[in-house]
């Protein structure tokens, strides 16, 4: 091979050129330098954008559903239903015929109360279940027959005909939601008006807040752990917030807290 290469100005064979390529190709070159430097962070100015066309002007079209109805006035024509009920009776008929929340569209039952209205005591739960649903009574289910337990061990009854130790009960909303959801802020706001008649009528003594939903309605508080067992004032008389006894079904070590808080309501009725 004749030598026509020189390297750092020295003339080298052919072989020897082979093997400097070699090494620089074992070190990791893939690329041969050119005669002048090139700036491979130069690129090329960006094309310059196309002119925008105006858009057409667009077409006047028809709205695609209707407006949903003015709430405050759904809620001021609940709250006037409510406050025109003289008796327990009229207002169960006045918001059964309410037509304002969505959910009486799909209920089997209106759930109003169960229980002795004349009694000391009224627990509010949020909402009917499956089997609320079926029969037309608060607290009938698994959830029911435990609350029926638990007031039973302070000598208190749904069917006790002494009102001192009977219960009145009821729940913030008096249809079921579907699939027992939570009910939404809505659904409380629209209810109110008639749970708050109810509790007037009703006149008991001292109330029990079951759960958070009835805390929210009532207090606008929620957080039922940290506000179980603490008395507060609610639609203007004393009110005890508990847990729910479906929260008790699911988490039975939580019993413990709910017997001191009925211990609590004894004392207080003096029992």
């Amino acid at each position: 091979m004749e030598s026509d290469l020189t390297w750092r100005g020295v003339a080298i064979d052919g072989w020897t050129a082979l093997a400097l390529l070699e090494w620089q190709r074992e070190l990791g070159v893939d690329e041969p330098m050119l005669d002048a430097p090139l700036d491979r962070t130069d690129l090329p100015p960006p094309p310059k954008p196309a002119p925008l066309r105006p858009a057409p002007p667009a077409r006047a079209t028809a709205p695609m559903i209707a407006a949903e109805p003015d709430h405050a006035e759904i809620l001021r024509d609940a709250e006037s239903l409510a406050a025109g009920a003289q008796t327990l009776d009229q207002l169960a008929e006045a918001q059964q015929d309410f037509d304002g929340v969505e959910l009486k569209r799909g209920a089997r039952n209106f759930v109003f109360s169960d229980g002795n209205p004349k009694a000391r005591v009224m627990i509010i739960g949020e909402a009917p279940g499956e089997e609320e649903d079926v029969q037309g009574r608060p607290f009938v289910g698994r959830a029911g027959q435990l609350l029926d337990q638990m007031f039973a061990a302070i000598g208190m009854g749904r069917d006790t005909p002494d009102a001192a130790r009977a219960i009145y009960i009821g729940n913030v909303l008096k249809w079921r939601p579907p699939g027992n959801r939570r009910p939404t802020a809505d659904e409380i706001a629209l209810s109110l008006p008639f749970l708050r008649r109810q509790v007037e009528l009703a006149d008991p003594e001292l109330l029990v807040l079951m759960g958070n939903t009835p805390c929210l309605a009532a207090l606008n508080r929620e957080g039922i752990l940290r506000l179980r067992g603490t008395w507060t004032t609610a639609f203007d008389r004393p009110a005890l917030p508990m847990t729910h006894p479906a929260y008790l079904l699911r988490n039975p070590i939580a019993k413990r807290e709910a017997w001191a808080d009925l211990l609590s309501l004894a004392e207080r009725l003096k029992l």
